[in-house]
């Protein structure tokens, strides 16, 4: 049943739904539990980090179904980690107040840059030392795991900066309440089309790895790929259709109980 590549993709749906909905459930259970409460959730997820290192580095050379599996794991539980280290405001950047209204284009991108910094860096030394660890190896799945979320993410952010339609900051902790007044809410911008064709681009090509695979440790590792793609590019287009996908995690995160909510202003430089 794990060969399948249908039970693959189905995993990863579920596993990107269930492990979205869990950190942001550890984040803003975090915000009522006082001043050192985002810490201690980062520090006591430690162990999380540890393990992904530890079973990436035991299926580099694994290259069967149940190693497959173990590397695209381990890469999430890395990754998982960092994200929230970020959300938590543990790992951001040295800016942490909201970017002033009418400032020139550049000046807003330092600042916006300023906000996360620390966490650009701290992913982009993953990546590289994922990629040092995995080259050569039989199983790289890790890898490519690790570096299509890194990809995805560096273009979210980058459209979230020059401005999309719809920004979603329900669920932002309290540590990166100034985060959105570096986003820009816009019609569209040169750079979506650019960045949902590359992961449209890139779905086709783990798709076509799948007819190719000549092992069945391949085909579900393509097939785990090739979901994970999909579901950055239906994140992409989440930012321009005016779709509720904030009720995907409603089960953990329950609505507010008032009807103060933060909203962006048109102008995108502001809450």
């Amino acid at each position: 049943m794990l060969a399948s590549p249908w039970i693959a993709a189905l995993g990863a749906l579920f596993i990107w739904w269930f492990s979205t909905g869990a950190i942001l459930w550890v984040v803003k259970g975090a915000d009522d539990r006082g001043r050192y409460g985002h810490l201690w959730s980062v520090v006591l997820a430690l162990p999380l980090l540890v393990l992904g290192a530890v079973g990436l580095f035991q299926t580099l050379e694994s290259n069967t179904i149940y190693g497959v599996y173990g590397a695209f794991l381990a890469a999430l539980a890395i990754w998982g980690w960092i994200e929230l280290s970020f959300l938590s405001g543990v790992i951001t950047g040295p800016n942490s107040e909201d970017c002033p209204a009418g400032i020139a284009e550049w000046d807003r991108f330092v600042r916006a840059w300023g906000t996360v910094a620390y966490h650009e860096i701290l992913l982009t030394v993953a990546l590289v030392a994922i990629l040092w660890l995995s080259w050569g190896a039989e199983n790289m799945f890790g890898f490519w795991t690790f570096a299509v979320l890194y990809f995805a993410r560096i273009s979210a952010k980058l459209n979230l900066f020059l401005g999309v339609p719809k920004i979603n900051v329900e669920f932002l902790p309290s540590p990166l309440t100034h985060l959105p007044s570096h986003f820009r809410f816009a019609k569209l911008n040169p750079l979506f089309p650019v960045s949902v064709t590359a992961l449209s681009f890139a779905v086709a090509c783990w798709l076509e790895r799948i007819y190719a695979s000549a092992t069945p440790a391949d085909t579900v590792g393509f097939a785990l790929l090739a979901a994970l793609t999909a579901l950055a590019l239906l994140e992409h287009w989440l930012m321009v259709l005016p779709l509720p996908d904030e009720k995907l995690w409603r089960w953990m995160i329950p609505a507010p109980k008032t009807n103060d909510k933060t909203l962006l202003r048109e102008d995108g430089h502001g809450l």
